[in-house]
C-alpha cells in the first residue's frame, strides 16, 4: 500500500491565523506540513525539529529523573539517533508530516500523566506507538501494526501492547484541537536554533546488517530490531 501522506488536520490549518496566538500558514510551510511528498521529496522540516527536542528532553532526564522501568523501556540504549529512527519511520510509514506533531502531542499527555519518563530506553518506543497512533487517527490511509512493528524494529505482539498501554494511559483522549496543533508547532518552529546540535548517539542491534549510522537514502527493506 503506498499511503498518501495527507491528514484531515491540513484542511484546518489556514483558519488557524484567524485565532489569538496561533501560527500562521507560513509557520506550517517553515515545517513542511503543506507540501505533498510530489511537491517536495525532502525530509519535511518538522522531522529534525521534533529529534532535536527530544533530544535535548532526554539528556535533561537522564541527569535529573530517577530510572523508573516501564513497558516502553528497553534493556539497552540503541546507538540510532532519535533523528535516524524519526527519518526511517517517515520514509517507510508514509505517514503524513502531520503525524510526528499529533504525536507529540500524545508522548507529552502519556508523560505528564505520569505514565512514563522519556529517556534514551523508551523514546524509540514511545515514537513508534505515538506515531503509528497519529497515522490511524489522522492520515486517510495507514499501515496495519505489523508493518509499523518492522518501521520500528520490535515484534507485533509488542507494539500491540504498547499500543494498548498507550491507549489507556491517555485515557483514549486522540483528538487534538486545532488551538493544540498551533500551539505544538510554535514550540517546534523555535526548535530552529537548536537543530545544529550534535546529536547523542543511542545504541540500537543491527542483526540483519543495517548500517548503524542509517540514512535516509538507503533504500534497503532491511529490518531493525530494538532490544
Amino acid at each position: 500500500m503506498d499511503a498518501p501522506r495527507t491528514s484531515s488536520l491540513c484542511a484546518s490549518m489556514g483558519s488557524l491565523a484567524l485565532e489569538n496566538d496561533t501560527p500562521g500558514p507560513q509557520t506550517y510551510r517553515n515545517l513542511g506540513l503543506k507540501e505533498t511528498f510530489k511537491q517536495n521529496p525532502k525530509n519535511p522540516k518538522v522531522l529534525s525539529l521534533l529529534s532535536s527536542l527530544l533530544e535535548r528532553r532526554v539528556i535533561k532526564n537522564e541527569t535529573t529523573q530517577t530510572k523508573e522501568v516501564t513497558a516502553f523501556h528497553g534493556s539497552r540504549a540503541p546507538t540510532l539517533t532519535i533523528k535516524e529512527y524519526i527519518d526511517r519511520i517517515f520514509k517507510y510509514s508514509s505517514c503524513s508530516p502531520s503525524c510526528f506533531v499529533v504525536a507529540h502531542v500524545y508522548m507529552d499527555r502519556l508523560i505528564d500523566g505520569g505514565n512514563v519518563n522519556l529517556t534514551s530506553l523508551s523514546v524509540h518506543r514511545l515514537l513508534i506507538t505515538s506515531i503509528m497512533l497519529a497515522a490511524k487517527f489522522i492520515d486517510d490511509a495507514f499501515y496495519n501494526n505489523a508493518y509499523y512493528a518492522k518501521v520500528g524494529g520490535v515484534t507485533t505482539s509488542e507494539l500491540n501492547r504498547l499500543e494498548l498501554k498507550f491507549l489507556f494511559g491517555l485515557d483514549f483522549r486522540l483528538h487534538v484541537s486545532v488551538g493544540t496543533f498551533g500551539r505544538y508547532c510554535c514550540e517546534l518552529e523555535k526548535e530552529v536554533l537548536c537543530v545544529e546540535r550534535v546529536p547523542r548517539v543511542i545504541q540500537i542491534q543491527t542483526p540483519c546488517g543495517i548500517k548503524e549510522n542509517w540514512s535516509g537514502n538507503d533504500d534497503s527493506g532491511c529490518e531493525i530490531r530494538i532490544v
